[in-house]
């Protein structure tokens, strides 16, 4: 390894493992507060806080290497550039792209490494991170047991202290309404002055022991209401009451991972590309089957699918349906009044006299006609209001799942464009550390985002393909950073303001011609 680039590896590995680092705790705990009110006072463990952090951060590495490998790309190129050994290097005959070169290889394997987390180790994060959640999500709030409060953690009992010492056990003025026999008892209440409460030494179960009270209870029904006349009432005196309750129902308790599988952020690319295959197939199909809605409506067979015919037998086939539809025209012809059923005319006149097919029938028949024809149309209509919903929905589950298949793609890509980016841009502003690096990183990051949040909304609305709308962003910067690198390349500055300058001076020169000529 040569010198230089062993330059360029050692001081680029750290800002990029610092920036990497940054990024990625600033993005999950951007995550962590949007789910902060699910996760708190479930009594999750410490483990269980750690899982999902750790998941949290795989999820977020192709946001988080895209702005390291800018960041760090701007600060190596930039100190160079302070440092003036940047242009020693080039005083040298060594050009910006030899000296970019082990950057430049380092941007292709962190460019794999996002390719391979999106579409191997995403998928599994996604999965397990969802399925704790929604754990989390199920589990009761941790049992809390606090003065004055009426507790209702466990179910179909409510239990107020009204003392709690600072021992943690022993309490005062304690009331319980056990509601778990609703149906037999109306009234179930337990007062006492003084009692204990505990868990076991395993943690499972909850025992409460209560001292010097009086239970209330109040029987249900004894008989149908018109002919009950008493309604008896029991108070019952203890010197002493347990109560043991089950903690199971605090536990958190797993979730098969196989009922979130199927979503788009649980696939990997080839399973994203199957169920492209098949949204293509259900879209295609939907319109055919309203078609065969609708004829079945109007009680005609619905159209069979197309399958390939013999060419020389179609000829007679022809011809002896043709021969068919002849002979029904004429024997339908012999008995065109003689069905019971059928509509007859009370008036023969000629068919050019009639101003619609409405008059041909009897009067009589005329409004059943209508009212089966508007019956007829509703039906037909709701049948096609369905099946567009569905084809819509569809749709747009299709490109949905294309954006999320060609997103992968893109965020692997960006961390090749950066570094196009970032080091023409630290060899132009000639500044290192973590004050203008960021600075520029951080607009050309957000363009990014912007611009990716643009396409997919476009893509969303069919106005792009989902192939687009992923690569857009990516085309957009690309081109910008080759301009960048040329400028760089060239020592000329970034935006001259010289042609809009002459510009500006040729058009005051028209304009200072033109008044003298309307002078003279």
């Amino acid at each position: 390894m040569k010198k230089i680039d062993k330059l360029l590896l050692t001081s680029s590995i750290g800002p990029f493992a610092v920036s990497f680092f940054i990024a990625v705790f600033v993005l999950v705990i951007q995550i962590m507060w949007l789910y902060i009110d699910e996760i708190a006072g479930k009594g999750v463990g410490i483990l269980i806080m750690l899982e999902l952090v750790g998941y949290m951060s795989v999820t977020v590495f192709p946001m988080a290497l895209p702005i390291a490998v800018l960041i760090a790309s701007v600060m190596v190129m930039g100190g160079l550039a302070e440092r003036y050994e940047l242009s020693s290097m080039k005083s040298a005959g060594i050009p910006l792209i030899r000296v970019m070169r082990t950057l430049i290889i380092i941007g292709a394997c962190i460019s794999v490494f996002s390719y391979v987390c999106s579409d191997f180790l995403i998928p599994i994060a996604n999965l397990k991170f969802r399925s704790r959640l929604f754990d989390i999500r199920k589990a009761k709030p941790a049992l809390t047991m606090e003065e004055g409060v009426f507790n209702e953690d466990f179910r179909q009992f409510v239990i107020r202290l009204g003392d709690k010492l600072p021992d943690g056990e022993t309490i005062r003025d304690v009331m319980i309404e056990d509601q778990s026999n609703i149906g037999q008892v109306k009234f179930n209440q337990i007062l006492a002055d003084s009692g204990q409460m505990y868990t076991s030494a395993d943690k499972r179960f909850f025992v409460m022991n209560l001292y010097d009270g009086v239970q209330y209870q109040e029987p249900g029904n004894q008989g149908p209401a018109p002919t009950q006349r008493k309604f008896p009432f029991i108070r019952t005196k203890f010197k002493s009451w347990s109560k043991v309750w089950d903690m199971r129902e605090f536990e958190l308790v797993r979730t098969d991972e196989d009922r979130l599988s199927q979503q788009r952020t649980m696939l990997n690319m080839g399973q994203l590309r199957a169920n492209m295959d098949s949204l293509s197939l259900k879209i295609k199909d939907a319109g055919q089957m309203a078609v065969n809605d609708i004829l079945v409506n109007v009680k005609r067979k619905p159209t069979p699918p197309v399958v390939p015919v013999d060419t020389s037998k179609l000829a007679d086939k022809r011809i002896k349906d043709g021969l068919k539809g002849v002979e029904a025209l004429k024997r339908a012809s012999q008995s065109a009044n003689s069905g019971p059923n059928l509509p007859v005319l009370e008036k023969n006149k000629p068919l050019d006299q009639y101003t619609s097919l409405l008059e041909t029938f009897r009067d009589r028949d005329r409004s059943t006609l209508m009212k089966e024809a508007k019956t007829r149309h509703g039906l037909a209509r709701n049948i096609v209001e369905t099946r567009k919903n569905q084809v819509q929905a569809r749709r747009l589950e299709w490109v949905k799942t294309g954006y999320e298949l060609y997103n992968k793609y893109s965020f692997a890509l960006v961390c090749f464009i950066f570094l196009f980016i970032g080091a023409p841009m630290g060899a132009i502003i000639r500044k290192g550390g973590f004050g203008y690096p960021i600075l520029v990183s951080i607009i050309f990051f957000v363009t990014f985002v912007f611009l990716a949040i643009l396409c997919r909304k476009l893509a969303e609305a069919y106005i792009m393909s989902p192939f687009w709308a992923a690569m857009m962003p990516c085309a957009i910067l690309g081109v910008f950073g080759i301009y960048v690198t040329r400028k760089a390349m060239n020592d000329s500055q970034l935006f001259s303001i010289e042609p809009l300058e002459r510009l500006m001076n040729q058009l005051r020169k028209r304009r200072n011609q033109k008044l003298e000529e309307q002078t003279t």
